[in-house]
């Protein structure tokens, strides 16, 4: 029986796997800085991050802990936004408390304290992560900074949860979770509901497009801007209609540097409530 930190590897490899992803990397699709190996590499390097946060530790150090091992290969950025979303529900599955839930992450989420918002901004030193610039009242607390915003969380008592709901209203990975990750076990709902014949990486791949269709990816957004970001949701509707060939929307969006990361951050993290919830590999 795989532990949790198990699954929540198992889960990023899953998700990496999954084809087609349209402007991801996948087992079939890479680009020429940003390979499949690095994600395979990153995941196994986070994995004494998971560790640490399914045996209770904080959240933040553990969070940072999973980010330094991460980036401990040539891609730079493979997972950041997947395993700040994985970690509230693998400290929650963890616990003794309950199965995972949405409410049993959401207390992860309220339980958070400043120490852990340090821990989040430590690990922007570890690797180039593409974020927006932020508020004029927000630029000490410019994520960017790293250690040298500490002083200014700790001035206004900010907690990590309150530094997702800062950036919910333009980061999709912030407003899971001060949604109660709604998006992401929806998504598990659907990978599990997926075609039993399919393998698991590519129902999750399923579950991508799906997730794409109907939100604007907000990586895309940070990427490119909000017209480029509307405009693959508008194909991968077409994608899912029946309309657009797929594969071909996967080599176009590659082609046109468009990879819709926040979406594949959501899959990565349904992966690992849908194992946690017994799904068969």
């Amino acid at each position: 029986m795989r532990t949790t930190a198990q699954n929540a590897e198992l889960a990023l490899l899953l998700e990496v796997a999954g084809t087609p992803k349209p402007g991801n990397v996948d087992r079939r699709r890479e680009y020429d800085d940003l390979q499949f190996e690095h994600f395979l590499a990153g995941a196994v390097g986070a994995r004494p991050g998971l560790e640490m946060v399914a045996e209770g530790e904080p959240l933040g150090e553990s969070f940072r802990r999973a980010i330094e091992g991460m980036a401990e290969q040539r891609g730079g950025n493979t997972q950041f936004g997947a395993l700040l979303l994985q970690l509230p529900l693998v400290a929650a599955a963890g616990a003794e408390d309950g199965p995972l839930s949405p409410e049993t992450a959401t207390a992860v989420v309220e339980s958070t304290t400043v120490a852990d918002a340090a821990g989040f901004y430590r690990a922007f030193e570890a690797v180039d992560v593409a974020v927006d610039d932020p508020p004029e009242d927000m630029a000490a607390l410019d994520v960017r900074r790293g250690s040298d915003a500490v002083p200014a969380l700790e001035e206004r008592g900010l907690t990590l949860a309150d530094v997702m709901a800062r950036s919910a209203d333009r980061d999709g990975v912030a407003r899971e979770w001060v949604r109660g990750f709604e998006r992401t076990f929806a998504a598990a709902e659907s990978i599990e509901s997926g075609d039993p014949g399919r393998p698991v990486a590519d129902r999750a791949a399923d579950a991508f497009l799906e997730l794409l269709a109907a939100e604007v990816d907000t990586f895309v957004v940070t990427q490119h801007d909000r017209a480029t970001a509307e405009r693959a949701t508008e194909r991968a509707q077409a994608a899912l209609d029946g309309d657009v060939d797929t594969e071909a929307l996967a080599e176009e969006f590659v082609a046109e540097d468009v990879n819709p990361g926040t979406t594949a951050d959501i899959v990565a993290a349904a992966l690992f409530v849908a194992l946690e919830r017994g799904l068969e590999v």
